[in-house]
């Protein structure tokens, strides 16, 4: 990143997030009915890449720098014990009781919208499904934590607690990121932490707190590509994420479904 300078945006440059981060969430919701048994998730990336262009924007992953190689997708489809940056693939068909975090970006008017959400395939597990109603929970008390003078760990703290009280663990090796015409920018949201501890929380700030649950342990391993990140014991995984702005009073969810 070369700066760990936090940006703090203007009313007008939040207005713009917000254009961005309703995108995205429309989006997450026109892929939500092609979830199903028998699609692959290389269909999903066209209908995304497809629905983006469609509406005068761009799509952040597509070739987005790595350490090995640019991420050759427009989205990224995670399954089951894929923790995150799952490449979409026409040989990565769904299955019913499947589990999938779908994680789009698109650009607008050069501002990132940047959310994700784990959907069921048919009919999940039962520790699928505690996993994932647990997941979208930590979302929420990692957001309810978040005020104006408040400390970065406050997220994490809430986040760790609630998981690992459930019997989950939380990833380390990926955080939540500040995000504005830049992808990813300072600070790191970690999502496991210590109270009172960490950076402050001030009005202009905008980021993501993305929550990666693991049914087992929290260890994670990347494979050969660069990207794929799997659960070391290769358990399940589940994910959710929004992108959201402090206010002078409290939060607000940049990417926020209408509903």
């Amino acid at each position: 990143m070369g700066s760990d300078r936090i940006v703090l945006l203007s009313r007008r440059e939040i207005d713009k997030m917000r254009q961005a981060g309703k995108l995205a969430a429309q989006l997450l919701d026109h892929l939500t009915p092609l979830v199903k048994p028998g699609v692959s998730t290389l269909e999903l990336n066209d209908e995304a890449e497809r629905w983006t262009q469609a509406h005068g924007a761009k799509s952040a992953p597509l070739g987005y720098p790595g350490a090995v190689m640019a991420f050759p997708k427009s989205i990224c489809t995670s399954i089951n014990n894929v923790i995150c940056h799952g490449i979409p693939s026409a040989k990565e068909v769904l299955k019913d009781g499947d589990i999938i975090n779908i994680d789009v970006t698109p650009i607008v008017d050069g501002y990132h919208g940047d959310t994700s959400r784990t959907f069921f395939v048919g009919t999940p597990s039962p520790v699928a499904k505690k996993l994932v109603e647990v997941t979208e929970e930590c979302l929420r008390r990692g957001i309810a934590a978040v005020k104006p003078g408040g400390r970065v760990g406050d997220i994490g703290a809430a986040i760790q607690e609630y998981a690992e009280a459930e019997g989950f663990s939380v990833v380390r090796d990926f955080v939540g990121h500040g995000v504005n015409r830049v992808f990813h920018t300072p600070p790191q949201i970690p999502h496991y932490g210590v109270r009172g501890k960490g950076k402050k929380l001030r009005p202009g700030m905008v980021f993501t707190i993305e929550p990666m649950i693991n049914e087992g342990s929290w260890e994670a391993e990347v494979l050969a590509d660069g990207w794929t990140a799997l659960t070391k014991d290769r358990k399940l995984s589940a994910q959710f994420e929004h992108t959201i702005a402090i206010t002078q009073t409290g939060v607000e969810i940049l990417t926020r479904r209408e509903d």
